[in-house]
């Protein structure tokens, strides 16, 4: 298969804006001229979907502090930032090509963007953990009852950071779609706009009952699963997905929607990008990390 890296700029804009995009109507709305100014108001929740003592007794011994254990594994609360010489790294910029950077988790900072796979299995790896695999961040996403939003059965509006128009229609609206490039998909000022990318828990509402929280929308995230033709016994696949999964075999999968995206691939937990392989990143790509609990 023809490496993302290699595809000429029209072909790349069309893979990324079917894969990590919004909808059609957050598209037509930026294209008609909304201004980041004129996005939704997207407020986060007042409500916890949990008991208030919860969040702080859910800490199992087998976890650290960070994590919360959900079956035999342990799972970070947070999406990741990462840790350059003890410092958090610039969310918004790539990963630092010399020095050795690790995941970090803690609540109310921005999540790592701009990441791939590769190298947010890195991440995980230099701070003992490792990225989830599917099983595991569909159980942690879904909580202990199944649900299909963490928080219930049904999509409440604002609970979770997803929804909002398509910043590359707004950012590059004076530039032709055609004309896009990869550099383009990883500017900076992409995840510097305020108001879309939003920081860990901000949405405090976006949470399960083992006080995990972020992982319906706000970044993308990888996890450790390649596409294979064993995907459909593991999750379901919508119709157009279900068509086109076996011209993506061998790459990348990273799952849950970021905050310009609806129900495209998926709803809610069962939102699943397979179409990059797995060196591919952009201004939606983020992670969270999972490691064995301690028996």
């Amino acid at each position: 298969m023809l490496s993302l890296f290699l595809l000429p700029a029209v072909l790349l804009a069309t893979v990324v804006l079917s894969g990590c995009g919004g909808d059609n109507s957050s598209s037509e709305s930026a294209e008609a001229g909304q201004s980041p100014g004129d996005a939704p108001s997207f407020e986060p929740s007042n409500r916890l979907p949990y008991p208030v003592t919860a969040l702080s007794h859910a800490r199992a011994a087998p976890c650290p502090e960070e994590m919360a254990q959900v079956g035999d594994a342990c799972v970070d609360r947070y999406e990741a930032h990462l840790i350059v010489d003890q410092k958090v790294h610039p969310p918004s910029h790539r990963p630092p090509r010399e020095t050795p950077f690790k995941a970090g988790a803690a609540p109310n900072l921005f999540p790592q963007a701009y990441i791939s796979k590769t190298e947010a299995a890195d991440a995980c790896r230099r701070s003992q953990k490792r990225l989830c695999t599917l099983a595991e961040w569909l159980r942690a996403c879904k909580g202990s009852q199944g649900f299909l939003y963490s928080y219930g059965k049904e999509e409440e509006k604002g609970r979770c950071n997803h929804g909002k128009p398509h910043l590359m229609m707004q950012l590059f609206k004076d530039k032709p779609t055609i004309a896009w490039t990869y550099e383009d998909f990883n500017d900076p000022a992409l995840n510097e706009m305020p108001g879309f990318l939003g920081k860990s828990a901000e949405y405090f509402g976006c949470a399960n009952d083992y006080g995990i929280f972020d992982m319906v929308g706000n970044l993308h995230e990888w996890v450790s699963d390649v596409v294979d033709s064993g995907l459909p016994n593991r999750i379901h696949l919508n119709k157009a997905l279900t068509k086109k999964y076996k011209e993506n075999l061998g790459f990348g999968i990273f799952m849950g929607g970021f905050y310009s995206t609806n129900h495209e691939h998926g709803s809610g937990c069962e939102f699943i990008t397979i179409g990059h392989e797995e060196k591919y990143h952009d201004y939606s790509t983020g992670f969270r990390c999972c490691q064995d609990a301690q028996k």
